[in-house]
């Protein structure tokens, strides 16, 4: 729920700015990027707090494994975003740059809280 809520501000916050930047700013795929990172997201949220009862170096362990693979997934998407569409290359890649950066500082905040939990 609270995903939601942070994602819909996200989206507010580029809503706005669209307003106020020129259009050569913004890729045309960011709606697509939107639910793309919420997505992803809600899937690790689930996978991971299915872990978090385990031992926590085990949860920590797959915290890191699960970063690096959504790392790496990421980076092959955008990769072969920019190869097809070269002309919308640079609006794209500060799009998904700032998205990564915004959902993945949600999840390590929010990891954060639910491990000091215990």
């Amino acid at each position: 729920m609270l995903l939601f809520f942070y994602s819909v501000v996200l989206g507010a916050l580029a809503f706005g700015l669209s307003w106020i930047l020129p259009e050569k700013y913004f890729s045309p795929a960011l709606p697509a990027l939107f639910t793309f990172f919420f997505s992803i997201t809600i899937l690790i949220y689930a996978y991971l707090i299915r872990s978090k009862e385990e031992k926590f170096t085990r949860f920590v362990n797959k915290f890191m494994i699960t970063t690096f693979l959504k790392l790496f997934l990421f980076l092959v998407i955008l990769l072969t975003y920019v190869y097809f569409n070269q002309k919308e290359a640079i609006p794209f890649i500060i799009a998904f740059l700032l998205l990564y950066i915004a959902y993945t500082g949600f999840e390590v905040i929010y990891f954060l809280k639910e491990t000091r939990k215990k």
